[in-house]
């Protein structure tokens, strides 16, 4: 029986062929009808392939063949070492996942790449380098201005992280302590990674009233050093500049017409994600968590925090934290999906949002949980969407099922796009939304023989229903995983089929290597 099955494998032509399938092949052009053969790993045939023999034969009538979904703003540390088969992330298409974003990722990338690849991995797991990481690692998390010396080492980090396979790097400059980097300091590093044809993927300074100098900043990386750069969730975060979208594409618009090569991600909900500490001024964050607790335990320091936590609160045009639930706080599991409105209440305070400041700063002292935010508009998510150079990411995690409460996003962004934003609002058209997913994502980062389903490419295909296709994570229950997918392949292996996961681990680390 066995000698049957490697003669079969020997002389057919194919070890897949998807029959029949509309195939939308990441370009934006529109779909065609075509059979895709499929052997060792690749797309090895597009076309009329009834006359030819394979291991294996799915009949894709009415359904959609696209490449793999490419999520390129993903924070997957700690989460993929324990979970390799990163089961949220597979069940909503996604074939290769970028993380290292907003500054944080792993220092020493050789050795972390390695521990994956022998853990078995079942998606494709690219890395940018952490400008937060790194200087940790040479100076601490204080606000000092970085010297020459301590900027030589950071160049010196960059470019081994480069040479060990990093996609680029990243920044989080609303984060301690990148927050406290001046803006030379970064071309400085942009310039060493633009060397090795690195991409710049950067969480801005600020995402509401200030939004235009920082998108300003960032594009002026891009002109002063020629690197690609990436704007990561690019959204307005504050309510009372809602509307302000439309002026920030116009600056990407003409950013573009200058010559300076920015695209931008988005993760398609009203709703941000991320620690409670960022509530509180960065000067208050120097040193750390330690050094935030010692501060709020200091009266007087305490006083000064608090009050410029509620001009933030008012330059939002809030009047309590209503607007922040917690996701994830081990301390108190009980808190989980609960407002600090709500916790306010249950710890007997005021109904007031001085009260509510406390209660923030109560927590603060024994841990900084993480939160979801309820900061965005429709109207400014959808014209942001529409933008042609917005690529669709999550900003999630590897997640274990009924965790925490953590965002939708890390079950359903690519589901979602495609059953509310496509089939049901018609925000955007499917072709143009497989672009944004497939090979948007791939030109940006580098990736050359991923993002597009072409003879030659990669076999990392998703085939959907898209009558079906459907996120079922909501943020009263976000632990759901998307359905529609029929079939997904990475690496030419099947590792999702008719909605189950086959535990196959085909994936691997992407390392891009260039010499400087």
């Amino acid at each position: 029986m066995l000698s049957s099955l490697l003669l079969l494998a020997l002389s057919a032509d194919f070890d897949l062929v998807i029959r029949n399938a509309r195939v939308v092949d990441g370009t934006g052009n529109p779909w065609y009808r075509a059979d895709v053969g499929v052997k060792e790993g690749r797309v090895a045939a597009i076309g009329a392939l009834a006359a030819k023999s394979a291991m294996r034969t799915v009949d894709a009538a009415g359904k959609v063949l696209a490449p793999g979904f490419i999520d390129v703003h993903t924070h997957v540390e700690g989460g993929i070492d324990n979970n390799p088969r990163a089961d949220n992330f597979l069940r909503d298409g996604v074939t290769t996942v970028i993380t290292g974003n907003c500054g944080s990722s792993e220092l020493d990338l050789s050795v972390w790449f390695k521990k994956l690849d022998q853990a078995g991995l079942a998606v494709n797991v690219a890395s940018l380098i952490g400008h937060n990481t790194v200087r940790i690692s040479v100076m601490g998390r204080g606000k000092e201005v970085a010297s020459p010396e301590q900027l030589s080492r950071m160049e010196g980090l960059m470019r081994k992280a480069m040479s060990d396979g990093a996609v680029g790097f990243s920044t989080g400059l609303e984060y301690v302590p990148g927050t406290y980097g001046d803006p030379s300091e970064i071309v400085r590093l942009a310039k060493v990674v633009a060397g090795f044809q690195g991409v710049y993927s950067s969480h801005m300074r600020d995402e509401g009233a200030r939004v235009l100098d920082a998108m300003n900043e960032i594009i002026n990386v891009g002109r002063e050093s020629g690197i690609r750069v990436q704007i990561s969730h690019l959204k307005q975060d504050t309510k009372k500049h809602w509307g302000a979208s439309g002026k920030m594409i116009s600056l990407l618009d003409t950013s573009r017409a200058a010559g300076i090569d920015v695209t931008v991600d988005q993760y398609p909900y009203t709703r941000s994600s991320t620690s409670l500490s960022i509530r509180v001024p960065a000067w208050a964050q120097a040193g750390g968590r330690t050094a935030l607790a010692e501060r709020i335990r200091a009266p007087q320091t305490r006083a000064q925090i608090k009050r410029e936590m509620l001009e933030m609160l008012r330059g939002r045009g809030l009047t309590d934290y209503s607007y922040a639930t917690i996701a994830s706080y081990s301390a108190h599991k009980d808190w989980e999906g609960k407002t600090i409105t709500e916790v306010n209440r249950l710890r007997g305070g005021a109904a007031n949002a001085e009260a509510e400041a406390d209660t923030v700063l109560d927590i603060l002292v024994e841990a900084d949980p993480s939160m979801v935010y309820h900061v965005m508009s429709d109207d400014d998510v959808d014209r942001i969407l529409r933008y042609p150079f917005t690529a669709v990411a999550s900003d999630g995690g590897v997640r274990e099922l009924g965790s925490g409460n953590p965002h939708p996003r890390s079950y359903g962004t690519n589901a979602r796009v495609l059953g509310t934003y496509v089939r049901e609002r018609g925000v955007i058209p499917l072709e143009d939304a497989i672009r944004r997913m497939t090979s948007l994502p791939a030109r940006t980062f580098g990736f050359r023989d991923r993002g597009l389903l072409q003879a030659g490419m990669a076999a990392d295909l998703v085939l959907f229903d898209p009558t079906r296709i459907k996120d079922l994570s909501t943020f009263a229950a976000p632990h759901a995983y998307s359905e529609g997918f029929e079939l997904i392949l990475v690496n030419g292996v099947p590792v999702l089929e008719r909605d189950q996961l086959t535990n196959q681990r085909p994936g691997r680390t992407l390392r891009h290597h260039v010499s400087e």
